[in-house]
């Protein structure tokens, strides 16, 4: 008999149980889901990046990175487009950055987060089961029925029970959440691929950079040695008599001009190196090896440039604002299923005794199934507004798509540009350094007969010191300007190992 009411009581609760995951899954496949249905922007319809008047190809001088540059229409940027600067220097170090940087471990982090988030949410599809053991010893009143079917006032409880709750997703409410949280999660995905592509761009800008400081210290210091030799001269003749003491100390006023400008480059190649040495994960009391000169890099001819087209698919912040965008519109869905009605069933089974070994005999057993529907009908409009408020933030975020897509084909534009005017920036400032150092060699020549008077000496140097330090700014320029073009592309991480571009130009790691 005790074998047969077990067997029943077994029997019930897995009916119990089979009828909620039934439920379940009749819900899963048959329900549908409220709100818009996200569908990606088009990409603009665009032939170029520039206007036509805009040339293929750069201007070239003979002098270190003055070679010509084309633009490669239509092929694609390669993931480590460091290494087209052929410095093994730079790709050591960017490849040490890459493995060492805390910003890429904090976006990763954010992107394990959201996809946590996304696993809980979908959890809400499935029935939740609890269990509970709740023994407990009381003593009820005399004046009172006895709660027990024997006399005993004073006596211990023991009660075990089971509870299944689910919330069918009937209007699709929890799959829109689903929805918006994995549009976060894909947009925390690109912003990972652009937080790896500014990274990259930051630590070859800064090699740059420094290349640029040590090129000007040594130019510095150039017109220093040059600003000597005329002071030692000046002074000689000045002892000969053949000179006033004005044009001494003019000639020193120069000198130490010149020389009160090379401490703050010194200044600014530290605080630079500095700067390179925390990108790489490192503190700046540590030492980096890795040291830059222009030489040492070598200027692209050939710019990888992809369609215009696919800009939209291979910039990171347009993806993740994309992704921003389709999590805005999965929200929408779930205001308008919050103003529906919310179903729940849950069912229980469990036993109670005096005594543990009976919970589930004599009868001890108990069991219930429930359901439950609830609509809002009156709530001062806090469900009509949380829509409204849904609508607006789908909005605000296509419109930030669209300044996104703007910015981008403009920061792609503004770099073609830059090439462009880098290219005849430096023809002309290496023509002008040129004439400015035959006019200071022929005029150091000439203050040594006492031909010339030092107001054409200071001016000389002057012009040579001026064109010497923006030659080097603008070969400088050149290389920054052309990584700022492969940023503004997107960094080339669709082309990395491990990426892959699924049907919905999702990116999957």
């Amino acid at each position: 008999m005790l074998d047969r009411q077990r067997r029943r009581h077994a029997r019930s609760a897995r009916w119990v149980r089979n009828a909620a995951v039934a439920l379940a899954a009749v819900t899963l496949v048959c329900g549908c889901a409220v709100g818009p249905n996200f569908r990606r922007p088009a990409a603009p319809t665009v032939d170029s990046y520039t206007r036509p008047s805009l040339s293929s190809t750069t201007a070239s001088v003979d002098a270190a990175a003055g070679n010509a540059q084309r633009l490669v229409h239509g092929q694609d940027l390669p993931h480590e487009w460091w290494t087209l600067f052929q410095s093994p220097a730079l790709n050591t170090l960017v490849e040490r950055t890459l493995r060492a940087s805390p910003t890429l471990v904090a976006a990763q982090q954010s992107l394990r987060q959201a996809m946590a988030l996304v696993a809980a949410q979908r959890g809400l599809y499935y029935p939740s089961v609890q269990g509970s053991f709740s023994p407990s010893y009381q003593k009820t009143s005399a004046t009172l029925a006895p709660p027990l079917n024997s006399d005993q006032l004073r006596y211990t409880l023991y009660t075990a029970q089971v509870t299944v709750g689910f919330t069918p997703d009937v209007f699709g409410g929890n799959r829109r959440q689903v929805e918006a949280l994995l549009g976060q999660a894909e947009a925390q995905g690109f912003q990972l691929h652009a937080a790896y592509a500014t990274l990259t761009s930051n630590v070859v800008a800064a090699a740059v950079q420094e290349a640029s400081l040590r090129a000007q210290i040594s130019a510095t210091r150039e017109i220093i040695a040059i600003s000597t030799r005329s002071v030692e001269l000046v002074r000689r003749q000045f002892e000969l008599g053949a000179v006033a003491g004005l044009e001494v100390a003019a000639q020193e006023t120069a000198l130490a001009q010149v020389e009160q400008t090379l401490p703050p480059l010194r200044r600014q190649l530290e605080q630079n190196r500095n700067l390179l040495t925390v990108l790489a994960g490192r503190l700046p009391s540590d030492d980096l090896e890795e040291t830059f000169e222009l030489a040492s890099l070598q200027l692209p001819t050939d710019l990888p440039v992809g369609l215009p087209s696919r800009l939209v698919d291979q910039r990171p912040d347009v993806r993740a604002a994309e992704a921003q965008l389709h999590a805005t519109s999965a929200q929408i869905g779930v205001a308008v299923a919050n103003q529906l009605p919310q179903f729940t069933i849950t069912g229980a089974y469990g036993g109670s005794s005096t005594s543990i070994a009976s919970m589930f005999a004599n009868g001890n057993p108990f069991w219930t199934i429930a359901g439950n529907v609830a609509q809002s009908i009156f709530d001062f409009g806090t469900l009509l507004y949380r829509r409204r408020a849904a609508e607006a933030a789908f909005e605000q975020a296509a419109a930030q798509y669209r300044s996104t897509v703007l910015t981008a084909f403009q920061n792609v534009a503004d770099a073609l540009y830059a090439l462009q005017a880098d290219a005849e920036s430096l023809k002309a400032t290496v023509a002008a350094e040129g004439a400015a150092k035959r006019t200071l060699d022929i005029t150091l020549k000439q203050q040594q007969f006492g031909a010339v008077n030092y107001l054409a000496l200071l001016s000389a140097q002057q012009a040579y010191q001026q064109t010497l330090i923006a030659r080097v700014q603008a070969q400088a320029n050149r290389f920054s300007d052309t990584a700022a073009l492969f940023q503004a592309l997107g960094g080339g991480w669709w082309s990395r190992p491990g990426m892959a571009q699924t049907t919905d130009g999702a990116a999957a790691r």
